[in-house]
């Protein structure tokens, strides 16, 4: 599709890909390198991207703590740079629990690896989407039921459980919820480059965007500042802002990674509507741009030693971010600095996924050891784990694929995670009561 300069948005065009990936990492002279100087001479090859099946290549040993992940709470003092929590141990205020298991059915006949998970605006509806070729929406009260509290989990399977699903041409890698109060459409993005919007009431395609030259789109996301804008962060090495209510009108690239082409693996704009955007990249750096000032990052931070693979903004000036390091790092807005970093699960290779509950203060991802892994962005130790049990079918090497909190909630609150196997696992959470 056509690209043109935007004062509105003050992006370049980039040029298209030439089918090649990234390159081995040199001294940049993009944007992002004249925003900040130039970039160390001496620095390895950038980290690979994440490959088919969410798997990342990387030839760099970690640089973070790759153990095995503990089977309970863990206490320790919070890590990176001090600040609230420095040297305390890490406590639990929250008791878990598991509410539901939902399976693929027993003679599914094609992989079911679920790689998105999204609530909905309201909080009332879940649409999950993968391998599977599927989108799948839940109602909370098929999720959560009523007898969750002290009970037994509900046993159930995707057929019974989902109020409906779309088939989708290509295996999906992202989804999200447009932020225009009608919870009606979902963008997804998937492994031939495509983004398209789903009406969920007709269940038709609406909208379709194909920027990417077919390489597979990672991160699809809308931003609360502009409504009408949309991003999607894929493996040719650029993230495409355009606008969602013309399906042939204009895009505009943001090359994070400059001349290297690294593949951008995640991008998120600024959930409280904030004029920002997020996005994680296989140069193993985290960076932020200003919509209002697009020529160069406002803020790159460098701390990762593997592939970044998720950002997502948390509140009050920080955001966090994920990498195949096993670490999940706590950033300043202001100075770019690390304010601390969250070690305990396992990830040197895989998509696992990392949600953020703003007003719980609280983050989940999933590891390679196949658990969930809950940090409270005090402290550098995990305050909970919970685990799935790995398929048979996978020789025990299953994995968590995606997490995802409820956002509303005050004293309780609900995280939904699925692992490699195709199962939904949701997990209550409700705070324990102070002690007099």
């Amino acid at each position: 599709m056509a690209r043109t300069d935007s004062s509105a948005l003050a992006v370049s065009p980039a040029p298209r890909l030439a089918g090649s990936r990234w390159l081995p990492e040199s001294p940049s002279k993009s944007p992002a390198a004249a925003h900040e100087g130039a970039m160390n001479k001496n620095s390895a090859a950038a980290a690979a991207a994440p490959g088919p099946g969410g798997a990342a290549v990387e030839h760099r040993e970690s640089h973070c703590r790759g153990l095995a992940a503990p089977r309970g709470i863990r206490g320790g003092g919070g890590g990176g740079g001090g600040g609230e929590g420095e040297g305390r141990a890490a406590r639990c205020e929250w008791d878990f629990q598991l509410c539901s298991v939902i399976s693929p059915t027993a003679t599914r006949e094609v992989s079911d690896v679920l790689g998105a998970i999204e609530f909905d605006p309201s909080d009332q509806f879940l649409a999950t989407g993968g391998i599977a070729r599927k989108i799948r929406i839940y109602s909370l009260r098929s999720l959560v039921p009523e007898a969750c509290e002290g009970g037994a989990a509900t046993l159930s399977d995707h057929a019974a459980s989902c109020s409906f699903y779309i088939c989708t041409p290509a295996k999906l890698s992202s989804l999200r919820w447009k932020p225009d109060g009608s919870d009606r459409v979902v963008g997804a993005g998937d492994y031939d480059g495509v983004v398209t919007e789903y009406d969920l009431e007709r269940r038709v395609p609406v909208f379709e965007r194909d920027e990417h030259d077919g390489r597979r789109v990672w991160s699809v996301d809308y931003s609360r500042w502009l409504p009408q804008l949309g991003g999607s962060a894929s493996d040719d090495g650029t993230a495409q802002l355009w606008d969602s209510r013309c399906g042939g009108g204009t895009a505009f690239s943001l090359c994070p990674t400059g001349e290297l082409r690294g593949a951008v693996c995640s991008v998120e704009f600024d959930p409280s509507g904030g004029p920002l955007v997020g996005m994680g990249c296989a140069d193993r750096r985290a960076y932020v741009y200003d919509l209002r000032m697009t020529a160069a990052p406002v803020t790159v931070f460098r701390g990762h030693h593997r592939t970044v693979t998720y950002v997502r903004f948390t509140g009050g000036g920080k955001v966090v971010s994920a990498g195949t390091d096993g670490c999940l790092r706590l950033w300043s807005l202001l100075d770019g600095r690390e304010a601390r970093a969250y070690e305990g699960h396992l990830n040197t290779r895989s998509f696992v996924g990392l949600s953020v509950w703003k007003s719980g203060g609280l983050l989940a991802c999933g590891s390679e050891t196949n658990q969930v892994f809950v940090y409270d962005v005090r402290w550098g130790e995990p305050i909970w784990v919970g685990g799935f049990d790995a398929a048979e079918e996978d020789g025990g090497r299953g994995f968590v694929s995606s997490v995802c909190w409820r956002q509303a909630g005050g004293d309780a609150c609900t995280i939904v995670a699925s692992a490699s196997n195709g199962v939904l696992q949701v997990f209550s959470g409700r705070k324990k009561p102070r002690p007099l």
